[in-house]
């Protein structure tokens, strides 16, 4: 089906703009898009990669004057005969020219099957395709770069290695088992563990860079906790730069979690403001309280708000308890007021993740930018060097691989036969293959292509 039919989609937005690309991809393309053109120039006549200016006509209604720049395969996107109709980026006159195409015989793409046809076509493998989308969902520079990085390719030529040293052993101890005379194996376990070991480490490697990539991906889950009236609103108005959170003197006044994406120096953080966390016999109240302390468990970083001009409270002590062993800053609010906080009772916790803010006055900002960036990432990301896992799918097939060659260093200390190697080094290529869609199976395949933009 995929190689058999000529598609259609709106490739740009559907609101308002000054260009709106119409795509047009399949065997047909180019005479489809010809019936319909009328310039100086016939479409079918050109040659690839070159652009002729004219009007579409619905037989002789004249719908738009548009650019046609007509692109032969297999050097296109999609491998395929491809024509882009630069049309007015009206959504009317985009939907008109969509329907009359459809109309001479074109089906209206899929969401991300242009991209589709690419893999299939072997323009790209999947990592490359994933890439694409993430390229398109990126929301912070560092999240760009990796996924431009990701789609020059240098994820699959880590992992079309490690699984070309898998395949290159494996073949060899097959050749061994069958040619004995021809092939030995004496010594060779000491051989094979060093080479285990090695694609091991790599893939270790790259599992650890998940969390991170995670993050880079998705941004810092960021809980802002404390008791009531301590200035979280205000302190997530102060990060968002806008009055986000409603700020008044009454305690409880946030009874629910408000999420705000914000970018801080290239970092995404996914802001959460939580109702203040104390004892309640509210029942609307509790059920903020609990959501709270959801968002808190989960939260890849936790913002404790404390009052500088109060004493600590029993409410204080037990959230101070809690984050103890998490990721965190300590936010000491209103440094503007008297000081009545007694910071010895702090004790328990890392000073250097107090930072003593205003947020009626915007001060701190500065600071609580650089402690998330030193907190998650430990030094300037070169993408140049290092590869960075951001999607779980990714993960889980390395975690799986990483498996199976546990079990064949297993074997190998177990004394058993080369046979045995063979079966959990085949797992792991097959696992391998996952990432890159070597070895993926359609419906996965499919259901990733689905969650792509209608156009891509």
């Amino acid at each position: 089906m995929y190689k058999s039919d000529t598609i259609c989609a709106v490739a740009t937005g559907m609101g308002r703009s000054a260009i709106g690309i119409v795509r047009i991809s399949g065997k047909d393309a180019v005479d489809i898009a010809d019936e319909l053109f009328r310039g100086r120039k016939r479409l079918r006549e050109m040659d690839s990669f070159r652009a002729a200016f004219g009007y579409i006509y619905d037989g002789d209604v004249k719908l738009d004057e548009v650019i046609a720049l007509v692109m032969r395969g297999p050097h296109t996107y999609t491998t395929e005969d491809t024509v882009e109709l630069d049309c007015h980026g009206g959504p009317l006159v985009m939907k008109r020219i969509l329907e009359l195409l459809i109309k001479n015989g074109v089906r209206p793409a899929e969401p991300g099957e242009f991209t589709k046809r690419a893999f299939l076509g072997g323009r790209i493998d999947m990592t490359g395709a994933e890439a694409v989308m993430d390229v398109i969902s990126a929301e912070n520079d560092m999240a760009l770069r990796s996924s431009v990085e990701q789609l020059s390719g240098s994820l699959r030529k880590c992992i079309t290695e490690m699984r070309d040293r898998i395949i290159r052993e494996t073949a060899f101890i097959e050749a061994a088992i069958d040619d004995p005379e021809n092939y030995s194996l004496n010594g060779y376990e000491e051989k094979l563990s060093e080479i285990i070991n090695d694609i091991d480490h790599e893939i270790l490697k790259l599992i650890e860079t998940g969390d991170e990539g995670r993050i880079i991906k998705e941004g810092v889950r960021t809980a802002i906790v404390g008791r009531p009236n301590v200035g979280k609103s205000s302190v997530m108005n102060m990060l968002t730069g806008t009055d986000r959170a409603i700020v008044t003197s009454v305690e409880g006044t946030t009874r629910d979690t408000l999420e705000e994406y914000i970018n801080l120096n290239g970092i995404t953080l996914k802001l959460i403001d939580t109702a203040g966390i104390r004892n309640t016999d509210d029942i609307v109240e509790k059920i903020g309280v609990e959501r709270a302390l959801e968002s808190m468990n989960e939260a890849d970083l936790i913002m404790l708000v404390l009052d500088s001009s109060e004493p600590l409270n029993e409410n204080d002590k037990e959230l101070i308890r809690n984050i103890s062993k998490r990721k965190y800053l300590v936010l000491i609010n209103k440094s503007d007021m008297e000081q009545k906080l007694d910071m010895d009772e702090l004790s328990q916790l890392d000073s250097s993740k107090f930072i003593s803010i205003s947020a009626k006055y915007n001060e701190g900002l500065d600071e609580i930018r650089d402690a998330v960036r030193k907190m998650f990432f430990a030094a300037e990301i070169d993408f140049n060097n290092q590869i960075y896992i951001t999607n779980l799918r990714h993960k889980n097939a390395l975690i799986s691989a990483s498996e199976s060659l546990g079990r064949v260093k297993e074997s190998i200390a177990a004394g058993l036969g080369e046979d045995f190697y063979t079966i959990d080094m085949m797992a792991a290529y097959e696992s391998l293959g996952e990432i890159i869609g070597e070895t993926l199976e359609d419906d996965l395949a499919d259901r990733i292509f689905s969650e792509f933009c209608m156009g891509k």
